[in-house]
C-alpha cells in the first residue's frame, strides 16, 4: 500500500506545482489569517481545493488534515490520514521567493508511510514510502552524519540558538543556516546537503509529516525536541518541534538540549 500511496502522492504533488506556479506570488491575492497565525493566498487556496477534491475520491476512507481546511474530528476515527500543507513557506511564496514546497503525507496509526516535498519553482522532488528508501527526482538520497558539532551544519531559524533552550545555557558551535520552508529544510537533510535540522518551538503535523519520513528512510533519525518519535493525526496537530539528522548527530543535538521546557520562549 506505501508504494501506491506514494504514486498518488507524487502525481498530485506535480498537479499543484502546475496550479501554483499559475500565480505570481508578489501579484496573487493575499490574506492574512487571524490570531497571527501568518499568510494565506490564493494559490494555497487553489491547490488545497485541487488536492481535497483528488485525494479523499482516491482513499475515501482515508481521513484529512491540511492547513487549509477547517480540521473536522471526524480523521481521529480512521487509522490513515492524509496530512498536507498545500504550500509551505508562503511567506517566501508571496514575496516571489522559488523556496516554497508542497508538503504531503499519508500516515498510518500516527506514522507516515508515505511522503512528497516537491519544490516545482527549484524542480525538486522529494519521495518516500515505508521500506522503500528516499529519493530525490528519482535518484536515491542518504543522510551525511558527524559526531563533532562542531563540523556539523545544521539548518535552523536564529531563535533556536537562545541559550535558554540549551543545557547549561551553552549553545553548541555549530554552523548554522537557514530555509523558509520548514518541510525543505527536513529534506535537504535527507539529501545530505547538511548534517541537521532542529525546530525547538511548536510545530504543526503538516509543516514535518512527510519530512519525518523522508529523513528516516535516507538513514537519518527524526524526532521531537524531548527524543520522542514524531506521531501524528493528533486531537491537536501540534508536536513538541523537531530535531533531525544523522544517527550520531541527532544524539549529540538531543543530549545538548535542555530538558526542561517551562520558562523557555516560544515553547
Amino acid at each position: 500500500m506505501p508504494g501506491t500511496d506514494l504514486s498518488l502522492l507524487v502525481d498530485a504533488a506535480l498537479e499543484a506545482g502546475k496550479i501554483a506556479s499559475r500565480y505570481s506570488g508578489k501579484e496573487a491575492k493575499r490574506w492574512e489569517k487571524p490570531d497571527g497565525a501568518g499568510p494565506v493566498t490564493e494559490a494555497d487556496l487553489a491547490v488545497n481545493e485541487m488536492l481535497e477534491d483528488t485525494l479523499p475520491a482516491a482513499r475515501p476512507d482515508y481521513g484529512w488534515l491540511s492547513e487549509e481546511t477547517e480540521d473536522s474530528t471526524d480523521r481521529l476515527d480512521r487509522s490513515r490520514v492524509f496530512v498536507i500543507d498545500p504550500i509551505d513557506g508562503t511567506r517566501s511564496f508571496a514575496e516571489g521567493s522559488r523556496t516554497w514546497a508542497h508538503s504531503l503525507a499519508i500516515c498510518e496509526n500516527g506514522v507516515t508511510t508515505a511522503a512528497v516535498v516537491y519544490l516545482p519553482q527549484r524542480d525538486m522532488l522529494f519521495a518516500a514510502a515505508t521500506g522503500q528508501g528516499a529519493t530525490l527526482n528519482g535518484d536515491l538520497i542518504t543522510v551525511t552524519d558527524t559526531a563533532n558539532l562542531t563540523e556539523a551544519q545544521v539548518l535552523a531559524a536564529k531563535p533556536n540558538l537562545n541559550s535558554t533552550h540549551w543545557r547549561g545555557g551553552q549553545v553548541p558551535d555549530f554552523g548554522r543556516a537557514y530555509r523558509p520552508s520548514l518541510a525543505y529544510r527536513m529534506a535537504l537533510v535527507a539529501q545530505g546537503r547538511f548534517n541537521g535540522m532542529l525546530t525547538l518551538r511548536p510545530s504543526w503535523e503538516w509543516d514535518i509529516a512527510a519530512g519525518d519520513l523522508i529523513i528516516r528512510e535516507a538513514g537519518g533519525q527524526c524526532t521531537d525536541r524531548f527524543g520522542a518519535p514524531l506521531r501524528f493525526n493528533n486531537p491537536q496537530p501540534k508536536l513538541s518541534g523537531v530535531v533531525a539528522g544523522g544517527q550520531l548527530l541527532h544524539t549529540k543535538l538531543s543530549a545538548a538540549l535542555n530538558p526542561d521546557s517551562s520558562g523557555i520562549p516560544g515553547h
